[in-house]
């Protein structure tokens, strides 16, 4: 059976679920896989890419390319 088709029969079975404690343990255990994986893949970025980063900043910022802190938070909220 390919990925795709193990992930229907997961979704098929998940979906018939009707304890609670179950339903919590799989969502559990899907945050916890989750996080492994994404800090195992994991990479820390160069002193180059560091660099290039403040260096394009400091170039945004020069060039009047920035948004304030409260007009970003204003803008999220209305994502709502």
């Amino acid at each position: 059976m390919d990925l795709e088709a193990r992930k229907r029969s997961f979704v098929q079975e998940f979906l018939r679920l009707q304890n609670e404690e179950i339903v919590s343990g799989l969502e559990k255990l899907l945050r916890k896989k989750k996080a492994e994986l994404l800090e195992k893949n994991f990479k820390p970025m160069t002193m180059e890419q560091y660099n290039a980063d403040i260096d394009q900043a400091m170039e945004d910022s020069r060039n009047g390319r920035m948004i304030k802190a409260t007009d970003l938070k204003a803008k999220i909220q209305k994502w709502n």
